[in-house]
This record gives C-alpha cells, sequence and structure tokens, in this order.
C-alpha cells in the first residue's frame, strides 16, 4: 500500500469514527438479546425492575432489550397488565400522587412542551391507568429508580417500541 492510500485509509477512519461512537451510544440502550424467560410469546414486553430493563420479545428465545427508569423505592410495582393507549406527543395532567408532592404543577403541561415529563410518546398500561412507559424529558434519569410507578425511555427508544407494539399486548412487570 502506498503512503498516500495509508494516509486515506487513516484519514477516513478518523473521520468516521465519531458516527461510530455515536451509533455505539445509541446501541447500548437498546438491543436484540436472548429472550428473558421462553414461557413469554412474541410481542409480550416483560420489564425486570431490579435490572431496569424492558424486553420486546421479538420471536422465541429473542428479544430487544431496553434499559429504562423505573419507580422510586415505594413506589415499584409487579403483574400484569395491558397497552390500553398509545400517543404521540401526549399532554400530561399530574395525577394526585405526584400533586401531593408537587402542588405548584399545571393542570395540565402540553405535548411537546421541554417541560413535559412523557416525552415523544406514551403506552399507557390498564386497566387503571395509573402507569404508562413513556419517553422522558430527563435523560439522565435512565437506568435509575427515579418514577411514580411509570417506566422512562430515552425518546428514540420509545418511538421505537412504539411502532412495535399494539393495543391489548400484554406487559409483564417483575421484581
Amino acid at each position: 500500500m502506498s503512503r498516500r492510500a495509508a494516509m486515506e485509509t487513516v484519514l477516513a477512519a478518523v473521520v468516521a469514527l465519531p458516527v461510530w461512537a455515536a451509533s455505539a451510544g445509541a446501541g447500548e440502550a437498546r438491543e436484540i438479546v436472548q429472550a428473558p424467560d421462553p414461557r413469554y410469546r412474541p410481542g409480550t414486553i416483560v420489564i425486570r425492575t431490579g435490572e431496569r430493563r424492558l424486553y420486546l420479545v421479538t420471536a422465541p428465545g429473542e428479544a430487544i432489550r431496553y434499559t429504562i427508569a423505573v419507580g422510586k423505592a415505594g413506589k415499584q410495582w409487579q403483574g400484569v397488565k395491558y397497552v390500553e393507549e398509545m400517543q404521540v406527543d401526549p399532554a400530561w395532567s399530574p395525577p394526585a400522587s405526584v400533586r401531593r408532592d408537587n402542588p405548584r404543577l399545571p393542570d395540565v403541561i402540553p405535548g411537546g412542551s421541554p417541560r413535559n415529563p412523557m416525552g415523544a410518546r406514551v403506552i399507557g398500561l390498564g386497566p387503571g391507568g395509573e402507569y404508562a412507559i413513556h419517553g422522558t424529558n430527563m435523560p439522565g434519569t435512565i437506568g435509575t429508580a427515579a418514577s411514580y410507578g411509570c417506566f422512562r425511555m430515552h425518546n428514540h427508544d420509545v418511538a421505537d417500541l412504539y411502532e412495535r407494539v399494539r393495543m391489548g399486548t400484554p406487559v409483564v412487570v417483575l421484581p
């Protein structure tokens, strides 16, 4: 290889490095892995609160794993819910439990507002409608115990999940 060809190869690698590094960082939040448990059928969402991970089972033995924020101590729960609501850029009305801790919050924060904690998408869980999987305007909380029982995701990850689930999708929340 000539000296010029070698320099062009090095220069191409240096120029491509920021693109590779950015995609590698994003890959840490969402990746294809072995399904968390063989009993869950494709289409099921499995949340492991202790891991702070959400799995979407995509095929027998395979899942997409996302890093999430979970409920604070005393706000975590487990059980089975179903997707009963799906919204893009949702408005947010603080529930009573949040309003008790933050009485100065407005009655409604419009969708798309930087103050709206629901982020880019909401996947509401029922019955009951008290909990959701949603984006966040506080990406630094992903991977922590930070919410009132909802599951927060990076906005690009919740948008990806939103496109993959349907109304009625089962959501299994484990410790």
